[in-house]
């Protein structure tokens, strides 16, 4: 328990100095995240694989220079001029993957390729889109000074749906929602864990003006169904493995895609949400 809460508070420390620190250290927090999650990934979708560092090298770096290139061109860190040329490497390097397996021998080739392309979407896509969501405008490519409570707003939607979804769920869960995949999930949890997060987000919206009232209330929707969505997915791809965690960068949390999972998977749908 102390080695669980000591984590909990250094991991806490670290990312209320990496958002409200300005752009230059979330746009490195996130950098980091992002190339952790990537690491993670790919080190448990190539397990037991012939030239496993090459591959998470590769995994990991490839998905890792989009966000580099286009999300520092998002912040104004990067002049705008590099969001082309990382687009331009994103379709180029699927080619490149083909000619890595082809010298690598792998026994299943297709597959490998199809393990790089999910790092790319399922991770390296989402933190890029949220580059474009810390500015004011953002989702529609606009341009703004860097907002650090348009970012801590989404993360706090998802932390306290997954947190009072697990209180409620702990006392008074009895229905299960999903067994075959996360057997301590209840339907009780998922609606208490979903109140007390719109809850929070009209909360917000009287105090923070990062969002308008009914985008508050829209995002808090996204967090409570896409943020449950991808935590189910992650629970899904480790039963899969026959793994309890990610990773141990977190002790007594498991990996970094433990933490952002559930984060990760709604950034699409909240850049969805913002837009219409």
């Amino acid at each position: 328990m102390l080695q669980r809460t000591i984590t909990a508070v250094i991991f806490g420390a670290a990312m209320l100095g990496g958002v409200f620190g300005g752009k230059y250290s979330f746009f490195i927090l996130f950098a980091i995240v992002t190339a952790g999650c990537l690491w993670e990934l790919t080190g448990l979708l190539f397990a037991g694989q012939n030239h496993l560092r090459l591959r998470r090298i590769a995994g990991t770096a490839w998905p890792l220079a989009p966000y580099l290139m286009i999300g520092g061109g998002a912040l104004d860190i990067l002049d705008g001029s590099f969001i082309f040329p990382g687009m331009i490497l994103i379709i180029l390097s699927a080619a490149a993957f083909l000619l890595l397996e082809l010298f690598l021998n792998a026994e299943k080739p297709f597959t490998n390729v199809g393990y790089f392309l999910i790092g790319m979407f399922y991770i390296s896509l989402p933190f890029t889109l949220l580059t474009f969501l810390s500015v004011p405008g953002g989702e529609f490519f606009g341009s703004g000074e860097y907002e650090p409570w348009r970012v801590f707003g989404l993360l706090l939607l998802v932390w306290t749906n997954d947190s009072l979804a697990y209180i409620v769920g702990s006392r008074i869960g009895k229905r299960k929602m999903f067994e075959r995949v996360s057997p301590k999930k209840t339907w009780e949890g998922f609606i208490g864990g979903g109140l007390f997060a719109m809850l929070a987000a009209w909360g917000f919206s009287q105090y923070l003006d990062a969002y308008t009232t009914s985008q508050w209330l829209a995002l808090a929707f996204v967090a409570v169904v896409f943020g449950t969505l991808g935590d189910l997915v992650e629970s899904m791809m480790k039963r899969s493995l026959n793994i309890k965690d990610s990773g141990n960068l977190l002790p007594g949390h498991g990996g970094l895609l433990d933490r952002f999972d559930a984060f990760v998977f709604a950034i699409p749908f909240y850049w969805i949400a913002l837009v219409l």
